[in-house]
């Protein structure tokens, strides 16, 4: 067998052990989601991940680029996708998150096309990469702006949500205004949010830029941006 096919039953066999089903159906309702859970709730799943995770020794990027499509492809619950990030955040991959790494990013953004998977590869992978490698990364933002799916629209949004000072505010201002016109309450909510973590940096750059997109910003992203602005 595979070493990541093996590392995906043993996730599933210690997934089915630890799950309880009256939570994955409550789980599921509440996710709204087509693949099951397993009803492993966030604490139990990141102690049942730990020895996973540590005796995962990726030999190269190949190998764990492989393993984290592996466990995210043949995912059959929810937790398994969950699973799958946390492979992809780990402390031995960390040298091949660059921008090579966002072509993997890019297909659990699309293939997740949910809150949350998307909105933690968003931010805690994509983020990264765009902060350390802005120049070559920066583009690819922008074409994700733009382009025909919704989730990696989203990401672009979303992706600079913990940088802070270091914010590119011509990416933020571009991502922002490519999508404020459109009508999904998903970009609407991750504008709002956007502009609300920056507005901690720089809250007159926020209002500023409320009051320039006018009519144009939704009620929903409206108050998620003034949400402590007063």
């Amino acid at each position: 067998m595979e070493p990541q096919n093996d590392l995906r039953e043993r996730l599933r066999l210690a997934l089915s052990a630890a799950g309880d089903p009256e939570r994955a159906r409550a789980q599921q309702a509440y996710m709204k989601s087509e693949m099951p859970f397993f009803g492993v709730s966030s604490p139990e799943l990141k102690e049942l991940l730990r020895p996973l995770l540590k005796g995962f020794r990726p030999a190269s990027r190949e190998k764990w680029d492989e393993t984290v499509r592996s466990l995210w492809d043949g995912a059959t619950h929810r937790e398994e996708r969950y699973a799958a990030i946390a492979f992809a955040q780990h402390p031995g991959a960390k040298k091949w998150r660059d921008p090579d790494a966002l072509d993997l990013y890019q297909h659990l953004i699309s293939t997740g096309a949910w809150w949350d998977l998307v909105d933690v590869v968003a931010s805690d992978l994509v983020g990264p990469v765009l902060l350390t490698y802005r120049r070559k990364t920066t583009r690819l933002m922008r074409e994700w702006a733009t382009g025909d799916d919704l989730w990696l629209r989203r990401a672009a949004v979303l992706s600079q949500l913990k940088h802070g000072a270091e914010t590119d505010l011509d990416l933020l201002t571009y991502a922002v205004e490519e999508n404020v016109d459109d009508t999904s309450f998903w970009l609407r909510k991750a504008i709002g949010w956007a502009l609300r973590q920056y507005a901690r940096t720089d809250p007159e750059w926020v209002r500023g830029e409320v009051e320039l997109l006018g009519p144009r910003l939704s009620g929903l992203s409206r108050r998620e941006a003034m949400k402590h602005l007063g």
